[in-house]
């Protein structure tokens, strides 16, 4: 075998490696449920913030706890060291990647889906333009 084709085999072979290790790590969506059951290891869980439970921060720890449903109706106490994001009792969806663990999920980071300022808009302005016939 020539140099080259030996180098051309090692270089697929880093690239299949990378691509598997980038498979093998990509974030998995599932419930609380699910993720206790693997207590330790990282997890996504998409869920909804349970407004009528307590939202509590603590600014001195830099702690912000709150009850979150994920789509299987399994709530579960989340707590979350970082500051308290912006709007965060608007928030109609929330994107959780953490662990379990006895006392409930731990979320090492949040991403939010707000209501809209344009959802707004659009269906006030669909009320206005909306004219009734005679």
């Amino acid at each position: 075998m020539k140099k080259t084709e030996i180098v051309l085999i090692l270089l697929v072979a880093v690239i299949i490696g990378v691509i598997m290790s980038l498979t093998f790590n990509a974030s998995t969506y599932i419930t609380f449920a699910d993720a206790e059951k693997q207590m330790g290891k990282e997890f996504t869980v998409i869920g909804e913030l349970n407004k009528e439970k307590d939202i509590l921060f603590d600014p001195r720890l830099n702690l912000l706890t709150f009850f979150a449903e994920d789509s299987l109706q399994n709530q579960r106490k989340v707590f979350y060291h970082d500051a308290k994001p912006q709007d965060f009792e608007r928030s109609e969806k929330i994107t959780m990647t953490g662990f379990a663990t006895d006392s409930g999920f731990v979320a090492r980071t949040i991403l939010m889906k707000c209501p809209s300022k344009y959802n707004e808009q659009q269906s006030i302005q669909h009320d206005t333009t909306t004219s009734p016939t005679y």
